[in-house]
């Protein structure tokens, strides 16, 4: 099986996608990157707490995001909007 046919791929970079166009419409309205980050984590612990995840990837960062502290959660926001922020620039 190709990964790119995949269905968890699929849901993965269809959740990429999207974070991406909130990210994008972010800095459009000129959010900094510390609102960004605030929002993003207020929008994680809420997913975490309430969305049962589509896909491995997804539920790995719920895992990662129940056992981190709130400075870990900080810096997990902080990947996960770079690598968003480097896959738009692609």
């Amino acid at each position: 099986m190709e990964i790119n046919k995949s269905e968890t791929f699929t849901h993965w970079e269809n959740w990429k996608g999207t974070l991406a166009k909130a990210v994008s419409l972010a800095e459009i309205v000129g959010m900094s990157d510390k609102t960004v980050e605030k929002a993003a984590v207020k929008i994680g612990s809420i997913l975490a707490a309430s969305i049962d995840p589509e896909n491995r990837e997804q539920r790995l960062l719920q895992e990662l995001w129940k056992v981190g502290d709130d400075k870990e959660r900080t810096v997990l926001t902080r990947m996960i909007v770079k690598m968003i922020r480097t896959d738009i620039q692609h």
